[in-house]
């Protein structure tokens, strides 16, 4: 009985090791692999033999340019998608070049998700094929494809590197995000690519090629093992040491959900849950400060239609009574640069479209009523204007005589003048709009500095705060960027999206270094099992069909001679009858039969 349960379970052992060992032909899924690769849609397999390259030399090019396009496009398309932030800074940007309003951003990002998708799809229909061990070949049609991918990818990177070379920065600032996820899902793909890799490792026959494939594959694996060293976050951090979360201040009030620089933004910026508001002032022909961030009105004002000949003409050139003359909220309604006047309600989109140029007064009025901090930018006027050296003056005559306001509840950002503006009025907030030395900064009376998100880190932000300055950041208007500040500490930040930020209530990525570690520790050896079990297996399966192929049973010539006269002679006596021809016949079967 135990000798036949034995003999049954090696029975069963033996039948899955045939299985295993069986070359299976996927008839269906390589024709439509080879369709869809090479637009081969007759029933034609071009199986690579052991020993051989999985292409010749001209589709190694396109392979090699497919690879190309995939890394290119999918850097660009990271690097856009983190861009997010700064959409419509570069929309308007374009808006100045140009002199028209369109989403060039989102265009740009569709456009590269389209061709990513397209080559990404190129990818895994080569690493099917090579798993199969198809030999590739690429439609011509696909190569145009690739080579028109791969020029968008270099020239979109050029041209913006040259126009906007700064927004590299954010693509770094987030690896401090995103860094232990990449990692993570880069262990996982090169994992992944083992099955292929070590496939074609076993069945290539030349050392040096073999060498060359699993030594690049080996290197590129072992610096994404090791890469969690060089990794700096500070979302990697004990949550205990995590401090409160940065204030908002409203960037030009809330202008996502009304027009810039107007009351009604202003207060939605309030009704979001922004402790402080950002303008930009400037000052009228006739002396009255309002607020307007371009130097023209053309972009958020309809001066073509009120004064179309005065469309190019400084802002600060126009009275007060000619600016009251111009509607500032129907630019919002019909250009949407944020895509989001689809959320406003009827009343509120009315509302929008009855906007007009808001005061400098009527500002800090409402920052009086609502307890908020306030801080602006301010534009000295042009030559020939009466109030082209008196513009600090004239500010600080509405900060302090006619408005309501707390001379403290002000972070005075010009840099002008600004041991006078210290005489003349201390209780305001001396804030730092440059990245100086401390000395400066405390010889300057400094208790805020006001910088660009991407020129902070951690590091200086403690710097910063030994001595008593606080630090705010612009314009963060993303939650990843959001939860990077938190973690550096930053104290508060200017946004256009104080509706979605003060929704947060925790940074989005905190690990501790522990938790970290353990991931990272885990990631790389169970990556390491797989693929140590990956290449095995091939290699064994790889032998033993190459074993069982030169065992196979072939009849060698000698034996071959004897036993076909012996039957030859055998088929002559038995049909004498029949004639010559039928033995010659019976012959040449035999022949046949045993070929």
């Amino acid at each position: 009985m135990a000798s036949t349960l034995s003999q049954l379970q090696f029975g069963r052992l033996y039948a899955v090791r045939a299985k295993v060992l069986r070359r299976y032909k996927h008839h269906s899924l390589l024709w439509c692999l080879n369709g869809l690769y090479g637009c081969r849609w007759r029933r034609q397999e071009s199986r690579t033999q052991p020993g051989d390259c999985c292409c010749n030399k001209c589709e190694g090019v396109s392979s090699a340019l497919l690879v190309a396009a995939f890394c290119l496009t999918l850097v660009f398309l990271y690097f856009w998608a983190h861009a997010k932030n700064d959409y419509n800074d570069f929309d308007w940007f374009n808006f100045g070049n140009l002199g028209f309003w369109f989403p060039w951003s989102v265009v740009l990002l569709v456009v590269t998700a389209a061709f990513f998708t397209y080559i990404s799809v190129l990818m895994l229909l080569a690493l099917c094929l090579l798993s199969e061990g198809q030999e590739l070949y690429l439609h011509w049609g696909h190569k145009v494809g690739v080579l028109v991918t791969l020029t968008f990818s270099i020239v979109a990177t050029a041209v913006l590197t040259d126009l906007w070379g700064e927004e590299w920065e954010t693509l770094l600032l987030s690896f401090q995000i995103t860094a232990p996820y990449l990692h993570v899902g880069g262990v996982l793909l090169m994992t992944v690519l083992a099955w292929p890799i070590a496939l074609h490792f076993c069945r290539l026959k030349g050392k040096v090629r073999r060498g060359l494939m699993v030594g690049f594959y080996l290197i590129f694996l072992l610096i994404l093992y090791l890469l969690p060293l060089g990794l700096y976050s500070p979302c990697i951090k004990d949550k205990r040491t995590l401090g409160p979360a940065p204030a908002l201040i409203g960037h030009r009030g809330a202008p996502m959900l009304a027009p810039e620089n107007t009351l009604m933004s202003f207060e939605k910026a309030v009704e979001a849950g922004s402790e402080g508001l950002e303008t930009d002032v400037t000052i009228s022909f006739d002396g009255v400060p309002f607020l307007m961030h371009d130097r023209t009105l053309r972009r958020t004002t309809d001066v073509r239609e009120v004064f179309p000949n005065r469309t190019k003409t400084s802002a600060a050139m126009f009275t007060w009574a000619e600016l009251q003359r111009l509607n500032a909220g129907g630019w919002f309604l019909s250009d949407n640069p944020f895509g989001s006047v689809g959320s406003l309600g009827a009343e509120e989109r009315q509302r929008a479209a009855n906007q007009s140029v808001c005061s400098l007064l009527d500002f800090l009025q409402l920052a009086a009523r609502t307890h908020k901090l306030v801080i602006f930018d301010l534009y000295r006027p042009p030559r020939g204007h009466p109030y082209s050296m008196s513009w600090i003056q004239r500010t600080l005559e509405v900060i302090q005589n006619e408005s309501s306001i707390l001379s403290s509840q002000v972070l005075w950002l010009p840099s002008d003048l600004r041991s006078l503006v210290q005489e003349t009025d201390p209780e305001l907030q001396q804030t730092s709009g440059s990245r100086l030395p401390l000395e400066v900064l405390q010889r300057n009376h400094i208790v805020k500095v006001n910088l660009r998100y991407s020129d902070v880190s951690a590091r200086l932000v403690s710097e910063y705060s030994s001595v008593n300055i606080s630090t705010n950041l612009y314009v963060i208007s993303q939650p990843w960027l959001y939860s990077l500040a938190w973690c550096c500490g930053v104290h508060s930040v200017t946004t256009n999206n104080p509706q979605l930020l003060s929704t947060i209530s925790c940074a989005l990525v905190l690990w501790s270094p522990d938790d970290y570690n353990l991931m990272w520790i885990l990631t790389d050896v169970l990556s390491v099992v797989l693929i140590t079990i990956t290449f095995t297996f091939h290699w064994w399966r790889e032998s033993e069909l190459s074993l069982s192929s030169r065992n196979k049973i072939t009849p060698d010539n000698s034996t071959y001679r004897k036993i076909k006269t012996e039957m030859s002679d055998i088929w002559s006596v038995s049909g004498s009858n029949l004639g010559s021809e039928k033995t010659v016949s019976s012959s040449q079967s035999f022949d046949a039969a045993v070929v």
